[in-house]
Protein backbone atom coordinates (compact mmCIF):
# COMPACT_ATOMS: atom_id res chain seq x y z
CA UNK A 1 0.00 0.00 0.00
CA UNK A 2 1.57 3.46 -0.73
CA UNK A 3 2.24 5.72 2.17
CA UNK A 4 1.45 8.70 0.65
CA UNK A 5 4.69 9.77 1.61
CA UNK A 6 4.06 8.91 5.74
CA UNK A 7 6.65 7.23 7.60
CA UNK A 8 10.63 7.45 8.20
CA UNK A 9 11.90 9.23 4.64
CA UNK A 10 8.70 9.68 3.27
CA UNK A 11 8.50 12.28 1.18
CA UNK A 12 5.98 14.29 3.10
CA UNK A 13 7.79 14.10 6.58
CA UNK A 14 10.99 14.41 4.73
CA UNK A 15 10.34 17.84 3.44
CA UNK A 16 8.99 18.55 6.91
CA UNK A 17 12.13 17.65 8.83
CA UNK A 18 14.30 19.43 6.20
CA UNK A 19 11.74 22.53 6.61
CA UNK A 20 12.49 22.21 9.72
CA UNK A 21 16.18 21.60 10.34
CA UNK A 22 16.66 24.69 8.11
CA UNK A 23 14.60 26.80 9.66
CA UNK A 24 17.24 25.74 13.12
CA UNK A 25 20.35 27.17 10.78
CA UNK A 26 18.94 30.19 9.48
CA UNK A 27 20.46 33.64 11.06
CA UNK A 28 18.40 35.68 12.80
CA UNK A 29 20.01 38.93 13.28
CA UNK A 30 18.53 40.57 10.02
CA UNK A 31 15.29 40.16 10.97
CA UNK A 32 12.92 43.14 11.44
CA UNK A 33 11.31 43.35 14.88
CA UNK A 34 8.30 43.01 13.21
CA UNK A 35 9.69 40.30 11.42
CA UNK A 36 10.44 38.26 14.84
CA UNK A 37 7.32 38.69 15.93
CA UNK A 38 5.68 37.12 12.86
CA UNK A 39 8.25 34.40 12.87
CA UNK A 40 7.02 33.47 16.37
CA UNK A 41 3.47 33.89 15.64
CA UNK A 42 3.59 31.53 12.45
CA UNK A 43 5.91 28.57 14.17
CA UNK A 44 3.57 28.65 17.14
CA UNK A 45 0.72 28.28 14.72
CA UNK A 46 2.63 25.30 12.81
CA UNK A 47 3.18 23.85 16.08
CA UNK A 48 -0.01 23.51 16.96
CA UNK A 49 -1.45 22.42 13.61
CA UNK A 50 0.81 19.42 14.53
CA UNK A 51 -0.81 18.76 17.45
CA UNK A 52 -3.76 17.72 15.32
CA UNK A 53 -1.58 15.65 13.26
CA UNK A 54 -0.19 14.24 16.43
CA UNK A 55 -3.85 13.27 17.01
CA UNK A 56 -5.03 11.56 13.95
CA UNK A 57 -1.98 9.41 14.15
CA UNK A 58 -3.12 8.14 18.18
CA UNK A 59 -6.22 7.24 16.65
CA UNK A 60 -4.86 5.46 13.68
CA UNK A 61 -2.57 3.66 16.13
CA UNK A 62 -5.14 2.91 18.76
CA UNK A 63 -7.80 1.67 15.82
CA UNK A 64 -4.89 -1.03 14.72
CA UNK A 65 -4.36 -2.00 17.82
CA UNK A 66 -0.78 -1.36 18.14
CA UNK A 67 -0.28 -1.46 21.79
CA UNK A 68 -1.53 -4.57 22.22
CA UNK A 69 0.25 -6.47 19.37
CA UNK A 70 3.78 -5.07 20.23
CA UNK A 71 3.00 -5.72 24.11
CA UNK A 72 2.25 -2.16 25.69
CA UNK A 73 -0.78 -2.21 27.87
CA UNK A 74 -2.13 1.06 26.88
CA UNK A 75 -1.76 3.71 24.61
CA UNK A 76 -0.27 5.72 26.76
CA UNK A 77 2.40 3.22 27.52
CA UNK A 78 2.94 2.92 24.05
CA UNK A 79 4.03 6.53 23.85
CA UNK A 80 6.46 5.93 26.73
CA UNK A 81 7.74 2.89 25.22
CA UNK A 82 7.90 4.01 21.64
CA UNK A 83 8.94 8.36 22.04
CA UNK A 84 10.45 8.01 25.86
CA UNK A 85 7.44 10.51 27.01
CA UNK A 86 6.93 10.97 30.40
CA UNK A 87 4.08 9.34 31.68
CA UNK A 88 2.39 13.07 32.52
CA UNK A 89 2.94 13.97 28.88
CA UNK A 90 1.69 10.66 27.48
CA UNK A 91 -0.97 10.35 29.12
CA UNK A 92 -2.03 14.30 28.65
CA UNK A 93 -1.96 13.43 25.03
CA UNK A 94 -4.22 10.45 24.56
CA UNK A 95 -6.71 12.02 26.83
CA UNK A 96 -6.78 14.65 24.90
CA UNK A 97 -7.18 13.02 21.76
CA UNK A 98 -9.85 11.33 23.52
CA UNK A 99 -12.07 14.72 23.52
CA UNK A 100 -10.85 16.06 20.15
CA UNK A 101 -9.48 13.94 17.31
CA UNK A 102 -11.86 11.91 14.94
CA UNK A 103 -12.22 7.97 15.65
CA UNK A 104 -14.51 5.41 13.64
CA UNK A 105 -17.08 2.83 14.68
CA UNK A 106 -16.79 -0.51 13.52
CA UNK A 107 -17.91 0.44 10.07
CA UNK A 108 -15.53 2.34 9.42
CA UNK A 109 -17.49 5.96 9.82
CA UNK A 110 -16.08 8.98 11.13
CA UNK A 111 -17.14 9.47 14.54
CA UNK A 112 -17.23 13.34 15.26
CA UNK A 113 -15.15 14.57 18.22
CA UNK A 114 -16.50 14.90 21.31
CA UNK A 115 -15.79 18.86 21.08
CA UNK A 116 -16.26 19.62 17.64
CA UNK A 117 -15.77 23.61 17.67
CA UNK A 118 -12.80 22.80 20.06
CA UNK A 119 -10.89 20.46 17.35
CA UNK A 120 -11.54 22.75 14.81
CA UNK A 121 -10.00 25.44 16.61
CA UNK A 122 -7.33 22.97 17.20
CA UNK A 123 -6.95 21.91 13.83
CA UNK A 124 -7.04 25.85 12.36
CA UNK A 125 -3.76 26.76 14.35
CA UNK A 126 -5.98 28.96 16.49
CA UNK A 127 -5.63 27.68 20.03
CA UNK A 128 -3.01 25.40 21.94
CA UNK A 129 -3.11 21.87 23.21
CA UNK A 130 -3.31 23.58 26.96
CA UNK A 131 -6.39 25.31 25.63
CA UNK A 132 -8.10 22.14 24.55
CA UNK A 133 -6.93 20.68 27.75
CA UNK A 134 -8.91 23.48 29.53
CA UNK A 135 -12.40 23.08 27.68
CA UNK A 136 -12.55 19.53 28.06
CA UNK A 137 -11.92 19.99 32.24
CA UNK A 138 -14.84 22.35 32.01
CA UNK A 139 -16.81 20.61 29.91
CA UNK A 140 -16.59 17.30 32.05
CA UNK A 141 -18.07 19.24 34.76
CA UNK A 142 -21.14 20.26 32.95
CA UNK A 143 -24.17 17.89 34.62
CA UNK A 144 -25.76 15.02 32.91
CA UNK A 145 -28.91 16.36 33.54
CA UNK A 146 -28.18 19.50 31.19
CA UNK A 147 -29.24 19.68 27.79
CA UNK A 148 -27.39 18.61 24.43
CA UNK A 149 -27.74 22.51 23.23
CA UNK A 150 -26.55 23.56 26.32
CA UNK A 151 -23.79 21.33 26.33
CA UNK A 152 -22.33 22.31 22.85
CA UNK A 153 -23.14 25.97 23.38
CA UNK A 154 -21.22 25.68 26.48
CA UNK A 155 -17.81 24.55 24.28
CA UNK A 156 -18.35 26.64 21.94
CA UNK A 157 -18.62 29.72 24.27
CA UNK A 158 -15.04 28.38 25.62
CA UNK A 159 -13.81 27.75 21.87
CA UNK A 160 -14.11 31.06 20.73
CA UNK A 161 -13.12 32.56 23.93
CA UNK A 162 -9.59 30.21 22.95
CA UNK A 163 -9.00 31.78 19.84
CA UNK A 164 -8.22 35.23 21.64
CA UNK A 165 -7.55 34.35 25.34
CA UNK A 166 -5.66 32.92 27.55
CA UNK A 167 -5.40 28.96 28.44
CA UNK A 168 -5.43 30.21 32.88
CA UNK A 169 -8.76 32.04 31.85
CA UNK A 170 -10.57 29.44 30.68
CA UNK A 171 -11.56 28.03 34.34
CA UNK A 172 -12.79 31.32 35.33
CA UNK A 173 -15.49 31.24 32.29
CA UNK A 174 -16.13 27.65 32.44
CA UNK A 175 -17.01 28.01 36.11
CA UNK A 176 -19.52 30.80 35.28
CA UNK A 177 -20.97 29.10 32.52
CA UNK A 178 -21.72 26.17 35.20
CA UNK A 179 -23.09 28.43 37.45
CA UNK A 180 -25.35 29.44 35.01
CA UNK A 181 -26.25 26.02 33.57
CA UNK A 182 -27.15 24.24 37.67
CA UNK A 183 -27.44 27.50 39.79
CA UNK A 184 -29.26 25.21 42.43
CA UNK A 185 -27.42 22.44 41.76
CA UNK A 186 -30.14 20.19 40.86
CA UNK A 187 -29.46 19.04 37.86
CA UNK A 188 -25.87 17.37 39.42
CA UNK A 189 -26.60 13.37 39.57
CA UNK A 190 -25.02 11.04 41.64
CA UNK A 191 -23.60 10.01 38.13
CA UNK A 192 -22.27 13.22 37.84
CA UNK A 193 -20.64 13.22 41.30
CA UNK A 194 -19.43 9.85 40.87
CA UNK A 195 -17.15 10.94 37.54
CA UNK A 196 -15.88 13.59 39.56
CA UNK A 197 -14.60 11.90 42.55
CA UNK A 198 -10.97 11.49 43.00
CA UNK A 199 -8.15 11.80 45.42
CA UNK A 200 -4.66 12.11 43.78
CA UNK A 201 -1.29 11.79 45.75
CA UNK A 202 1.23 13.87 44.01
CA UNK A 203 4.79 12.42 43.69
CA UNK A 204 6.97 13.12 46.76
CA UNK A 205 9.35 15.68 46.68
CA UNK A 206 12.77 16.01 47.67
CA UNK A 207 11.78 17.53 50.83
CA UNK A 208 10.10 14.53 51.79
CA UNK A 209 6.51 16.59 51.75
CA UNK A 210 3.16 14.88 49.16
CA UNK A 211 1.30 17.21 47.20
CA UNK A 212 -2.96 15.74 47.95
CA UNK A 213 -5.70 17.45 46.04
CA UNK A 214 -8.98 15.83 45.02
CA UNK A 215 -13.08 16.02 44.73
CA UNK A 216 -15.04 13.46 47.58
CA UNK A 217 -18.32 12.34 47.05
CA UNK A 218 -20.89 13.04 49.47
CA UNK A 219 -21.15 9.79 51.33
CA UNK A 220 -16.99 9.99 51.83
CA UNK A 221 -18.05 13.44 53.18
CA UNK A 222 -20.52 11.90 55.36
CA UNK A 223 -18.35 9.34 56.56
CA UNK A 224 -15.57 11.77 57.26
CA UNK A 225 -16.81 14.83 59.07
CA UNK A 226 -17.63 12.86 62.51
CA UNK A 227 -14.08 11.47 62.29
CA UNK A 228 -12.32 15.08 62.11
CA UNK A 229 -15.06 16.50 64.35
CA UNK A 230 -13.49 14.34 67.13
CA UNK A 231 -9.68 13.86 66.02
CA UNK A 232 -9.36 16.90 64.12
CA UNK A 233 -10.60 19.48 67.15
CA UNK A 234 -7.88 21.99 68.72
CA UNK A 235 -6.18 19.80 71.38
CA UNK A 236 -6.30 16.36 69.63
CA UNK A 237 -3.66 14.45 68.30
CA UNK A 238 -0.87 17.39 68.42
CA UNK A 239 2.74 15.83 67.79
CA UNK A 240 3.53 19.05 69.34
CA UNK A 241 2.11 18.16 72.96
CA UNK A 242 2.53 14.34 73.95
CA UNK A 243 0.95 15.00 77.05
CA UNK A 244 -1.80 15.86 74.95
CA UNK A 245 -5.29 13.85 74.19
CA UNK A 246 -4.34 11.26 71.22
CA UNK A 247 -6.42 8.28 70.03
CA UNK A 248 -7.44 7.63 73.24
CA UNK A 249 -9.05 10.64 74.29
CA UNK A 250 -11.92 8.95 75.66
CA UNK A 251 -9.70 7.68 78.66
CA UNK A 252 -8.13 10.81 79.35
CA UNK A 253 -8.30 13.00 81.93
CA UNK A 254 -11.36 15.24 81.31
CA UNK A 255 -9.23 18.71 82.31
CA UNK A 256 -6.56 17.50 79.62
CA UNK A 257 -8.67 18.55 76.29
CA UNK A 258 -9.07 22.18 77.81
CA UNK A 259 -5.35 22.45 78.72
CA UNK A 260 -4.19 20.92 75.26
CA UNK A 261 -6.68 23.32 73.15
CA UNK A 262 -5.19 26.63 74.54
CA UNK A 263 -1.46 24.78 73.93
CA UNK A 264 -2.49 24.29 70.55
CA UNK A 265 -1.45 27.14 67.88
CA UNK A 266 -2.00 24.83 64.48
CA UNK A 267 -4.41 25.49 61.19
CA UNK A 268 -7.32 23.66 60.50
CA UNK A 269 -5.57 22.00 57.95
CA UNK A 270 -2.74 20.96 59.97
CA UNK A 271 -5.21 19.67 62.62
CA UNK A 272 -7.25 17.83 60.16
CA UNK A 273 -3.75 16.18 58.61
CA UNK A 274 -2.65 15.26 62.36
CA UNK A 275 -5.78 13.70 63.24
CA UNK A 276 -5.41 11.27 59.80
CA UNK A 277 -2.15 10.45 60.62
CA UNK A 278 -2.50 9.81 64.61
CA UNK A 279 -5.41 7.17 63.76
CA UNK A 280 -3.08 5.25 60.57
CA UNK A 281 -0.48 5.72 63.16
CA UNK A 282 -2.42 3.70 66.16
CA UNK A 283 -2.88 0.66 63.99
CA UNK A 284 -6.85 0.69 65.14
CA UNK A 285 -7.46 0.86 60.91
CA UNK A 286 -4.78 -1.64 60.19
CA UNK A 287 -5.75 -4.29 62.30
CA UNK A 288 -8.85 -4.85 60.43
CA UNK A 289 -6.99 -4.84 56.86
CA UNK A 290 -5.91 -8.45 56.76
CA UNK A 291 -3.00 -9.21 53.91
CA UNK A 292 -1.62 -7.64 50.85
CA UNK A 293 0.38 -10.16 47.92
CA UNK A 294 0.94 -12.82 50.97
CA UNK A 295 2.01 -9.76 53.78
CA UNK A 296 0.33 -7.64 56.48
CA UNK A 297 -1.24 -4.07 55.28
CA UNK A 298 1.65 -2.25 56.96
CA UNK A 299 4.04 -0.01 56.51
CA UNK A 300 7.73 -1.77 55.60
CA UNK A 301 10.73 0.30 55.87
CA UNK A 302 14.11 -0.85 54.36
CA UNK A 303 16.85 1.06 56.67
CA UNK A 304 20.81 0.74 56.23
CA UNK A 305 23.20 -0.25 58.61
CA UNK A 306 25.37 2.64 57.78
CA UNK A 307 22.77 5.27 58.23
CA UNK A 308 21.63 3.46 61.39
CA UNK A 309 25.25 4.36 63.08
CA UNK A 310 25.64 7.74 61.49
CA UNK A 311 21.73 8.57 62.37
CA UNK A 312 21.69 10.27 59.06
CA UNK A 313 19.41 9.60 55.76
CA UNK A 314 16.28 7.95 55.24
CA UNK A 315 14.28 4.95 55.12
CA UNK A 316 12.50 3.97 51.93
CA UNK A 317 8.76 1.81 52.33
CA UNK A 318 7.29 -0.55 50.18
CA UNK A 319 5.05 2.11 48.32
CA UNK A 320 8.59 3.99 46.97
CA UNK A 321 8.26 6.81 49.68
CA UNK A 322 11.47 7.90 51.70
CA UNK A 323 10.96 8.52 55.26
CA UNK A 324 13.23 10.59 57.46
CA UNK A 325 15.61 8.30 59.59
CA UNK A 326 13.90 9.90 62.81
CA UNK A 327 10.60 9.24 62.29
CA UNK A 328 11.32 5.75 60.89
CA UNK A 329 13.04 4.46 63.85
CA UNK A 330 10.23 6.05 65.79
CA UNK A 331 7.68 3.85 63.68
CA UNK A 332 10.16 1.06 64.09
CA UNK A 333 9.32 1.28 67.80
CA UNK A 334 5.73 0.19 67.49
CA UNK A 335 6.57 -2.51 64.73
CA UNK A 336 6.84 -6.46 64.31
CA UNK A 337 10.58 -6.64 63.94
CA UNK A 338 12.08 -8.50 60.65
CA UNK A 339 15.35 -8.82 60.60
CA UNK A 340 16.54 -8.80 56.56
CA UNK A 341 20.05 -10.01 55.56
CA UNK A 342 21.90 -9.34 52.37
CA UNK A 343 25.80 -10.96 50.87
CA UNK A 344 28.25 -8.30 49.53
CA UNK A 345 26.20 -8.27 46.35
CA UNK A 346 22.88 -6.37 48.22
CA UNK A 347 20.88 -9.57 47.34
CA UNK A 348 18.79 -11.28 50.16
CA UNK A 349 20.49 -14.34 51.21
CA UNK A 350 18.86 -17.81 50.30
CA UNK A 351 15.42 -18.55 51.35
CA UNK A 352 14.73 -21.40 49.05
CA UNK A 353 11.22 -23.39 49.19
CA UNK A 354 10.10 -26.36 47.51
CA UNK A 355 6.39 -24.54 46.94
CA UNK A 356 5.78 -22.61 43.88
CA UNK A 357 4.52 -19.55 45.82
CA UNK A 358 6.90 -16.94 47.93
CA UNK A 359 6.71 -17.17 51.71
CA UNK A 360 6.05 -14.07 53.41
CA UNK A 361 9.58 -14.04 54.34
CA UNK A 362 10.99 -14.23 50.95
CA UNK A 363 8.67 -11.39 49.83
CA UNK A 364 9.96 -8.94 52.71
CA UNK A 365 13.31 -10.01 51.57
CA UNK A 366 12.88 -9.31 48.03
CA UNK A 367 11.21 -5.71 49.04
CA UNK A 368 13.80 -4.59 50.96
CA UNK A 369 16.99 -5.70 48.62
CA UNK A 370 14.68 -4.33 45.24
CA UNK A 371 11.94 -2.02 46.41
CA UNK A 372 10.07 -2.02 42.99
CA UNK A 373 9.62 -3.13 40.06
CA UNK A 374 12.50 -4.77 38.14
CA UNK A 375 11.77 -3.73 34.36
CA UNK A 376 13.98 -1.41 33.26
CA UNK A 377 12.21 1.87 33.23
CA UNK A 378 9.27 1.05 35.36
CA UNK A 379 9.07 3.46 38.78
CA UNK A 380 6.18 0.82 40.66
CA UNK A 381 6.35 0.29 44.00
CA UNK A 382 7.46 -3.25 45.45
CA UNK A 383 3.58 -2.96 47.56
CA UNK A 384 2.06 -3.07 43.65
CA UNK A 385 4.52 -5.96 42.63
CA UNK A 386 3.87 -9.75 42.41
CA UNK A 387 6.82 -12.13 42.97
CA UNK A 388 8.31 -13.65 39.50
CA UNK A 389 10.23 -17.04 38.69
CA UNK A 390 13.32 -15.44 36.68
CA UNK A 391 13.58 -19.03 35.60
CA UNK A 392 9.95 -20.49 35.38
CA UNK A 393 8.70 -22.43 37.76
CA UNK A 394 7.16 -24.61 34.87
CA UNK A 395 10.77 -24.98 33.40
CA UNK A 396 12.18 -26.24 37.00
CA UNK A 397 12.56 -22.93 38.23
CA UNK A 398 13.11 -23.07 42.20
CA UNK A 399 11.50 -20.84 44.16
CA UNK A 400 14.61 -19.67 45.61
CA UNK A 401 15.75 -15.83 46.06
CA UNK A 402 18.48 -16.17 43.96
CA UNK A 403 15.60 -17.15 41.39
CA UNK A 404 12.72 -14.34 42.46
CA UNK A 405 12.65 -10.84 41.50
CA UNK A 406 9.52 -8.60 41.49
CA UNK A 407 7.37 -7.31 38.84
CA UNK A 408 4.26 -5.26 38.45
CA UNK A 409 1.55 -6.98 37.36
CA UNK A 410 1.65 -4.79 34.16
CA UNK A 411 5.26 -5.60 33.48
CA UNK A 412 4.46 -9.22 34.75
CA UNK A 413 2.26 -9.92 31.85
CA UNK A 414 4.77 -8.66 29.61
CA UNK A 415 6.74 -11.64 30.14
CA UNK A 416 5.77 -14.56 27.45
CA UNK A 417 7.32 -16.51 24.23
CA UNK A 418 5.21 -15.08 21.69
CA UNK A 419 6.21 -11.78 19.39
CA UNK A 420 6.73 -8.98 21.72
CA UNK A 421 7.12 -11.18 24.48
CA UNK A 422 10.08 -9.88 27.36
CA UNK A 423 12.80 -12.07 28.69
CA UNK A 424 14.44 -11.90 32.13
CA UNK A 425 17.51 -13.75 32.70
CA UNK A 426 19.87 -13.39 36.12
CA UNK A 427 23.34 -11.54 35.82
CA UNK A 428 26.27 -14.28 36.63
CA UNK A 429 29.34 -13.50 39.41
CA UNK A 430 31.02 -11.68 37.27
CA UNK A 431 29.14 -8.46 36.58
CA UNK A 432 29.30 -5.93 39.07
CA UNK A 433 25.44 -6.11 39.30
CA UNK A 434 25.72 -9.66 40.31
CA UNK A 435 22.48 -11.60 41.33
CA UNK A 436 20.40 -8.81 39.82
CA UNK A 437 17.55 -9.45 37.19
CA UNK A 438 18.15 -7.95 33.48
CA UNK A 439 15.15 -7.77 31.45
CA UNK A 440 15.64 -8.33 27.20
CA UNK A 441 13.13 -6.02 25.06
CA UNK A 442 11.28 -7.45 22.39
CA UNK A 443 12.91 -6.19 18.93
CA UNK A 444 10.64 -3.45 18.37
CA UNK A 445 12.20 -1.85 21.26
CA UNK A 446 15.44 -2.66 21.24
CA UNK A 447 16.63 -4.63 18.06
CA UNK A 448 19.94 -5.46 19.57
CA UNK A 449 18.75 -7.03 22.78
CA UNK A 450 20.71 -5.96 25.22
CA UNK A 451 19.80 -6.87 28.66
CA UNK A 452 18.99 -3.64 31.16
CA UNK A 453 19.04 -3.54 34.61
CA UNK A 454 16.29 -1.07 36.48
CA UNK A 455 18.12 1.82 38.53
CA UNK A 456 14.93 3.94 39.56
CA UNK A 457 14.69 2.29 42.69
CA UNK A 458 18.37 2.81 42.94
CA UNK A 459 18.92 5.89 42.45
CA UNK A 460 22.53 5.85 44.42
CA UNK A 461 24.09 3.23 42.05
CA UNK A 462 23.79 5.57 38.85
CA UNK A 463 25.10 8.23 40.96
CA UNK A 464 28.07 5.96 42.58
CA UNK A 465 29.09 5.07 39.52
CA UNK A 466 28.76 8.19 37.68
CA UNK A 467 31.07 9.47 40.45
CA UNK A 468 33.74 6.74 39.81
CA UNK A 469 33.88 7.32 35.94
CA UNK A 470 34.51 11.32 36.85
CA UNK A 471 37.22 10.58 38.98
CA UNK A 472 38.52 7.88 36.78
CA UNK A 473 38.48 10.42 34.12
CA UNK A 474 40.30 13.00 36.17
CA UNK A 475 42.99 11.15 37.38
CA UNK A 476 43.40 9.61 33.78
CA UNK A 477 43.75 13.55 32.92
CA UNK A 478 46.23 14.18 35.76
CA UNK A 479 48.66 11.31 34.78
CA UNK A 480 48.39 12.68 30.98
CA UNK A 481 49.38 15.61 32.62
CA UNK A 482 52.35 14.64 34.76
CA UNK A 483 53.45 12.49 31.53
CA UNK A 484 54.00 15.42 29.49
CA UNK A 485 55.37 17.65 31.99
CA UNK A 486 58.35 14.45 32.16
CA UNK A 487 58.74 14.56 28.11
CA UNK A 488 58.60 18.43 27.99
CA UNK A 489 60.10 20.01 31.23
CA UNK A 490 63.41 21.80 30.19
CA UNK A 491 66.25 20.29 32.03
CA UNK A 492 67.58 21.24 34.99
CA UNK A 493 70.25 24.15 35.42
CA UNK A 494 73.67 21.82 35.88
CA UNK A 495 76.14 23.62 38.18
CA UNK A 496 79.49 25.33 36.86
Amino acid sequence: MHSGGWGEGGETTGALHTTVTRLTTLPLTALSDDEVLAAIREVERCARLLTSVQHRLLVEASERALPARLGAKSLKNFLMQTLRLAGADAGARVHQAAWVATFHDMAGYPVPPRLPHTAKALAEGEISADHARGIASVVNRVPRGATHQDREAAEQILAEFARSGSPDDIGRIGDRILAYLDPDGRLTTNTDRARMRGITLGRQRPDGMSPIRGEIDPVLRALLDPVLAKYARPGMCNPDDPAGPQVDADRADPAAPADATARDHRTPAQRNHDALKTLLHSGVIADRLGTHRGVPVATILTMKVDDLENASGVATTATGGTVPLRDALALAERSQPWLAVFDHAGMPLHLGRVKRLASPAQRLALIAALKGCSRPGCNAPASLCAVHHVLEYRRNGTTDVTNLTLACDSCHALIHDGPGGWKTKTEGPRSPYAGRTVWIAPQHIDPEGIPRINHRHRAGELLAETLLRIHAREEHARQGHRRWLRTHAPPAPTAA
